[in-house]
């Protein structure tokens, strides 16, 4: 074969790779954009799909001229919600509310549960600014390595027996936060990070995909 035809061909496949080249650069470009698109778009119609699954029961009190809304049961929830709200903050009947919880209390195992998760939710409401007070960085599982955690609070002296001040620290797990540790650092291994609870949730839950817009 002539030299100049070999040239060609090799010039030719070059070209061919650096257009195939560019068409998987396109491709990816193109699949790297839509897929948080879609997979949001799929996890929110999951999501909605399984609240109406689990609200289904709901549509026996939904008057009939509002059956053919879609999400209507979930309309309904959050208008039952709303009303609760307004109504304890006029009528104030945390009273009420307290005897309800004394009941819980006394059926097996409900206090555990009720009482725990009752803490998680209290603990990241806005109003609840006692009982996780700062976003931490600390040395957790060992010395070279930090974890995010929440401080709840000192460590009374008479538990560590020592001059230096202690504090409690809630390590969560991720992706399930309701889960995690208890650990106990010195005041000198603490370092605060000024992001807000919410945030620092959000960074947990996703594994560290979704950061503080700051």
């Amino acid at each position: 074969m002539p030299t100049g035809r070999i040239r060609e061909l090799i010039d030719l496949k070059k070209l061919l790779k650096k257009i195939w080249h560019e068409l998987w650069v396109i491709f990816l470009n193109g699949l790297f954009t839509l897929l948080p698109i879609v997979v949001t778009l799929g996890l929110f119609a999951f999501t909605v799909k399984m609240i109406n699954s689990w609200l289904r029961p709901l549509c026996l009190f939904i008057p009939i001229c509002f059956q053919g809304i879609p999400g209507s049961q979930l309309l309904l929830v959050l208008s039952i919600i709303f009303l609760t709200g307004l109504v304890i903050k006029l009528f104030f009947l945390q009273p009420l509310i307290h005897t309800f919880e004394e009941i819980f209390f006394k059926i097996p195992l409900m206090r555990q549960v009720y009482s725990g998760i009752k803490q998680i939710v209290h603990a990241f409401t806005v109003q609840d600014e006692v009982a996780f007070q700062k976003v931490v960085l600390i040395p957790f599982p060992s010395s070279k390595t930090y974890s995010l955690g929440f401080l709840t609070g000192q460590v009374p002296p008479v538990i560590m027996q020592s001059d230096k001040r202690y504090f409690n620290v809630f390590v969560p797990t991720t992706p399930n936060p309701t889960s995690g540790f208890l650990v106990q650092v010195p005041e000198d291994e603490l370092k605060v990070i000024d992001i807000t609870r919410q945030e620092a949730m959000s960074l947990i839950i996703s594994g560290g995909i979704i950061k503080p817009e700051r």
